[in-house]
This record gives C-alpha cells, structure tokens and sequence, in this order.
C-alpha cells in the first residue's frame, strides 16, 4: 500500500512537471512540436494520440 501510495505522488509529480513545462512555451513553440494549448493536459497525463 504504502509503494502503491509513493508511485501516484511521483506520478502527479511528474504530471506536475511536465504540464508546466509546456504551459510556460509559447504557442508558436507548441506548434512547432506540433501542439496547441488545449493539447498540454493530455500530453502532460500521457494520454495524447495526436
């Protein structure tokens, strides 16, 4: 219990990290890797398939 606990708080962690990440690049950044701004949660959670 106590390792299932430990793996979500890295998990939102990381969820965290990333999201921030893209949200501090400028829209012409995210195009340029192929995003917009509505993408970023999803690619953040790795549950993009653009």
């Amino acid at each position: 219990m106590l390792l299932s606990l430990i793996r979500m708080i890295r998990a939102f962690r990381d969820y965290q990290r990333n999201f921030a990440e893209l949200a501090a690049l400028s829209d012409r950044e995210l195009a340029d890797i192929g995003l917009d701004r509505s993408d970023i949660q999803r690619v953040a959670a790795g549950t993009y398939n653009g």
